[in-house]
């Protein structure tokens, strides 16, 4: 099965910001640790997507393939009381063109506020 993604927008984004980038193929991949994998890289130079849900509001995390969340230390440097990860059924109708687990590292291009690691 073909996992879809908006792949014109993010072109188009990234060759208006300038960016050098390489479109790889591979296998269906269900974690940024076997895509690392399928594309021979190293895994902390692959990034995951990690939907949050902060003080009532969704947000992404993008952050190495390697490391965890930890949520003491995520919610000190965030300044919240409130974060958990978000429910997939809460956010998927935000990725119109993405499977659950596909989207993009590009929260600002679907009205989301992003938190880079």
């Amino acid at each position: 099965e073909v996992v879809t993604m908006p792949v014109q927008q993010l072109k188009e984004f990234l060759d208006e910001a300038g960016v050098e980038y390489m479109c790889l193929s591979h296998p269906p991949a269900y974690t940024a640790q076997e895509l690392a994998h399928h594309v021979k890289i190293a895994g902390d130079r692959v990034v995951k997507t990690v939907i949050i849900e902060l003080d009532g509001k969704m947000a992404m995390l993008v952050m190495p393939a390697t490391w965890r969340i930890r949520w003491d230390r995520l919610s000190r440097i965030l300044d919240t009381d409130f974060i958990d990860l978000a429910d997939e059924q809460e956010f998927k109708d935000r990725f119109p063109d993405c499977e659950v687990g596909a989207m993009p590292p590009f929260g600002n291009l679907f009205g989301m506020t992003v938190y880079c690691a």
